[in-house]
């Protein structure tokens, strides 16, 4: 992949992960009664960044689990899944999922999956830092931090410090 450009710093990520928190908060109408779900890998810190910034606003700490959606994805095979079933606590509960890239909506699918499969959620809403577009299942994210139209030969990276060392988010061309 070449290096196309940098669409956010982290000054801007930060940025657009606050306002996010303060969408969940004015959109969701009883926190007590919401958990956070961060979809691994980089979906977990995200959702850390929102957790954090959800208590200093409202004093209210969000229960956050993290989610590894291999064992639910219906791209790979059978022996190819990893991890096991998604036990946290979500029965009669709003679920936020939290992720990096709304993509295909291959993930999000995955991890509806093993929320249903933890238990009857109430709700499960789905906050993005980046959404690139380009569906190929009908999914679509209520907290979005910045909406990305993409080519398809083109990569939306996202870089977060505790995975990366740095903070970001940035556009790549494909290799042909």
């Amino acid at each position: 992949m070449v290096f196309k450009a940098e669409i956010m710093d982290e000054a801007a990520v930060k940025r657009a992960m606050m306002r996010l928190s303060y969408e969940i908060i004015e959109r969701l109408s009883d926190l007590n009664d919401a958990v956070l779900v961060g979809i691994r890998t980089r979906g977990v810190p995200l959702a850390e960044m929102i957790r954090k910034n959800i208590i200093a606003h409202t004093g209210i700490n969000l229960p956050l689990y993290e989610l590894d959606v291999t064992h639910y994805r219906d791209d790979i095979g059978q022996s190819q899944k990893t991890g096991g079933r998604f036990t946290a606590d979500t029965k009669g509960k709003t679920v936020v999922l939290v992720d990096d890239v709304l993509f295909t909506g291959r993930t999000t699918r995955a991890a509806i999956e093993a929320v249903m499969d933890a238990g009857r959620a109430s709700a499960v809403k789905l906050a993005v830092l980046v959404d690139r577009g380009h569906r190929e299942l009908p999914m679509r994210a209520d907290f979005v931090g910045k909406n990305l139209p993409t080519s398809m030969k083109e990569e939306v990276v996202v870089h977060i410090s505790d995975t990366d060392g740095d903070t970001g988010v940035f556009i790549y061309q494909k290799e042909a």
